[in-house]
Parts: C-alpha cells; structure tokens; sequence
C-alpha cells in the first residue's frame, strides 16, 4: 500500500505539550517568574481541553508529543489525551536540547520521559526532539529504545526510513514553516519567539497555502501547535478554519503520526537513507 493510499495528502496534527518545560530549559530561575510561568500552564490547564473539544467537533486524530516533565506535573492533563483516544508521543523530560548534553545526559533524559509516561500507562511509538534539535546520536539512541518514528529532520516533505546503526526509523519531517512557535509566540523573559505576535489570519494563510502545495505535490503536512499558543480562542478559530477548509477539499486525509508511520513503513517504494555527516574544512569554515 502506497503511503498516501487514495489521499492527494495526509495530514498530521501534532501539539507539543511543553508546559512550562521550555523557558525552565532555558534556566531554572524563571520558575520565579509567575506571569512566564502562568503563559506555560494555560497549555495544559485551559487550552488542551478546548482543542480536544474541537477534535472530537469533527472526529479528527491527533498527536500529542509529551514531555515527562509535563506528564508528571499534569498527569490528568495526559489521561484526558489518552482518553479522547489520541496518540501521546515522547518529547523528551527536560525539553533540554540534546545538542548541549552529552550522550550519557540525552540518555538519561530520554529514559526518564519514558519513566514519566510509563507512569501514566503510556508507552509511546513517536518520538519528537525538544526544539528540533537532535545529535547525529539521537537516531540510533531512539531505534535502541525502540521507537517506531521520529518527527524532527527536515529534508523531505513526504515520508522516508532513516537507517540507524540500531535499526530503521520512520522520519515524519516538519517544518519551521508549519510551526506556530514563529507566529504567536511572545514573551520578555526569556526572551522568546519572533518578538511579534501575529494575528490568527497570517497563520492560517500561510498553513492553507501549505496544505493546497502539499496537495497538488503528494506531501505530508505535519502542523506543530503549542497548547498554550494555539488553544487561545481566536487562533482555535484559525485552526477550525483550516480543518474546514481541508475537509473540503475532499482529498486530504487526516492521520495521528503513529498510523502514517505504519502506512509509511507499509509502501515497499518509500525512500531510505542514511543521516549524512557533514564534513568540514576548517580552513573554510572555522569555529
């Protein structure tokens, strides 16, 4: 079976539930700063609830990619993703980048997220690096712990097996693109996002465009949402807006990333390759 099936595209919902992991891996001092912190927690206390009502609204699947920190700091916040029957994925403990840990650290974090969601009954297939930002290491750690799919590379917009030293991965490849950490996301300290904050109707232009080019081009879109960004009210309109304009169209077909992985490993014609190091000269490139 051809990865697409009979669809001209798939797409892939996905939310990182960061919580108040990102601007903690930033330094733990702003867990002193209520109003950072309360801008984190709106994802899981208010904004998960309301985007699980739109989701059922039109019988969609969802991913939703979980740091450990979050699964233990709002275990019902889990429970209630689990019980509307989407996919919980791996998003690391610490939301800290494995480009500064070293390997027995990104071990370790990896490990203890597993632990996190383990705790909740949770065993999760996906996995997605904190920030995109993984280690020429991180594929092979994931293949050894068994995962079935990553969602971090972007060299592709369709899917392909990326072959580990430890085993094959499905690569389900965003895009910053297709990220709304670049249009909504504010804050003064730490210092983060654009410094911006666009309104709902940018996002939902460029992600339309997006998903009409990934129609006409037989791609995968895969939307990254942050709860606490997107769970606002007029950017679930945005949002509902694009779902009503896909399901429209006829020709897209909405999957958790679990199942596109299973279609994906399933077409005996998809891609594989290899992660390639870059070599450097360091005459040309120094530092």
């Amino acid at each position: 079976m051809a990865w697409l099936g009979k669809s001209a595209a798939l797409a892939l919902l996905t939310f990182d539930v960061d919580a108040e992991s990102p601007i903690l891996a930033e330094g733990g001092r702003h867990a002193g700063n209520p109003v950072a912190m309360s801008h984190q927690a709106y994802g899981p206390l208010v904004a998960v609830p309301r985007l699980l009502d739109l989701l059922a609204e039109y019988s969609l699947p969802a991913t939703f990619f979980v740091p450990g920190w979050t699964a233990d700091r709002y275990p019902e916040t889990v429970e209630r993703i689990v019980a509307a029957g989407h996919e919980v994925g791996h998003h690391g403990y610490s939301h800290q980048s494995p480009l500064r840990m070293n390997e027995a650290a990104e071990r370790a974090d990896l490990e203890r997220g597993l632990e996190a969601l383990a705790r909740l009954g949770i065993r999760p297939h996906g996995y997605r690096t904190p920030s995109w930002e993984a280690g020429h290491r991180t594929f092979a750690l994931l293949a050894e712990h068994g995962f079935a799919y990553d969602s971090t590379l972007m060299d592709d917009d369709k899917p392909y097996v990326l072959e580990t030293g430890a085993g094959p991965l499905v690569e389900l490849p965003p895009h910053w693109s297709l990220d709304d950490w670049n249009q909504y996301m504010y804050l003064p300290d730490p210092r983060s996002g654009p410094g911006t904050v666009h309104p709902p109707g940018r996002a939902l232009e460029l992600w339309r465009a997006e998903l009409d080019g990934m129609r006409r081009h037989g791609g995968l879109f895969v939307l990254t949402m942050h709860p606490f960004l997107s769970g606002r009210p007029g950017r679930v309109e945005a949002l509902r807006e694009l779902i009503e304009h896909a399901l429209s169209a006829g020709d897209v077909e909405f999957l958790s990333c679990g199942h596109a992985a299973e279609r994906a490993l399933a077409d005996p014609d998809l891609s594989r390759r290899e992660l390639r190091t870059v070599e450097v000269d360091p005459d040309l490139y120094p530092g």
